[in-house]
């Protein structure tokens, strides 16, 4: 009997600190640099992002953002046997942040008598903006092929910690916060995830990256976040329209099958562009980049399970997820909740 899989549960999670875009104005200008709120509004659609707390990790927002999904799903922590975590900003350069969300929570499930805890694999992927994609993708086919029957599927991001803000087009731009479904194997064709697409084109490298490493216990390069915006606006909305019809066309449906897109919150006007491309009106369209700005892999999850509790997505409808991010990388996935 041929295996798909079916999202079951979703949860997220923002840290306390909240910063509007007065707040950073204000930032902006103890440096020497103008900024405004309307300025900001007008290119970006964004009002509001959250920033982690010293000694908040990407882990930490990674296991609220599990736990809300296991009890969305009705699951207990020893129910999963594959944790695949998509995130830029990892808690260390190794082990895994998976790992690490892995033994927290186990040691939650076993100081509340789960008495085995959370096995199976657990590793991370690494698609800048499109890591909850490409981790949905793998997972799923991990889920198919019987390698996996429930699994837990997290974008996590801290990337307050690699903005310079002495770049004022870049640093109000990005917010952090988890996301997380629970991916669950089943045996009924049409529902679940019904296709997905996923690509990649390493000669834009430059465009959107975080030009250094660790070497020698010192960083060599530069360890901030580098953007040319142009050119990233101009192939994101090519290559988002692409991976949308692409995977419609792999589960034999068009753009009025479409109930809800769910793309990667980076900028209102991409996402208005994407929708205006595939006909699909904006209030058809989940947008939380006012309220969290661009979360990086994070932003796909923590919008789904944002309208999932808010009532706007429902069972039994179609959802298109779909992002891009620094590599370049792109894809989607369809899935009928």
């Amino acid at each position: 009997m041929a295996r798909f899989s079916r999202i079951s549960g979703t949860g997220s999670a923002l840290p306390p600190r909240r910063l509007s875009n007065a707040d950073m104005v204000e930032l902006l200008a103890e440096r020497g640099l103008e900024s405004s709120d309307e300025w900001i509004v007008e290119r970006t659609g964004i009002r509001n992002r959250h920033f982690v707390s010293d000694g908040m990790q990407a882990s930490d927002l990674a296991f609220q953002a599990c736990r809300a999904a296991l009890a969305a799903a009705g699951l207990k922590v020893s129910d999963i046997d594959l944790i695949v975590v998509a995130t830029s900003t990892p808690d260390m350069v190794f082990p895994s942040t998976a790992t690490i969300l892995q033994h927290k929570l186990t040691q939650a499930a076993l100081a509340e008598g789960d008495a085995s805890g959370a096995g199976g694999a657990a590793f991370d992927v690494q698609a800048v903006c499109s890591g909850f994609i490409y981790a949905l993708t793998v997972a799923d086919s991990l889920v198919k092929t019987g390698t996996a029957s429930k699994a837990l599927v997290v974008g996590a991001e801290v990337f307050s910690r690699i903005l310079d803000f002495n770049d004022r087009t870049t640093c109000v731009l990005f917010g952090d916060g988890a996301g997380a479904v629970v991916l669950e194997a089943c045996d009924t064709g049409g529902a679940g995830i019904l296709a997905t697409d996923i690509h990649a084109d390493g000669k834009h490298t430059g465009i959107l990256c975080v030009p250094g490493t660790v070497s020698g216990g010192q960083v060599l390069g530069d360890p901030l976040l580098k953007m040319d915006g142009q050119a990233v606006f101009k192939l994101a909305v090519g290559v988002l329209e692409d991976a949308a019809r692409a995977v419609l066309a792999k589960a034999g449906k068009t753009e009025a099958d479409v109930d809800w897109l769910v793309p990667h919150q980076a900028n209102i006007r991409i996402m208005q562009s994407t929708a205006r491309k595939l006909k699909l009106p904006m209030d058809k369209v989940v947008v939380t980049v006012d309220q969290h700005g661009n979360t990086s892999a994070a932003s796909i999850p923590l919008a789904l399970d944002h309208a999932v509790r808010a009532g706007q997505i429902k069972p039994g409808q179609t959802v298109l997820m779909e992002g891009v991010g620094g590599g370049f990388t792109w894809g989607a996935v369809l899935v009928k909740m």
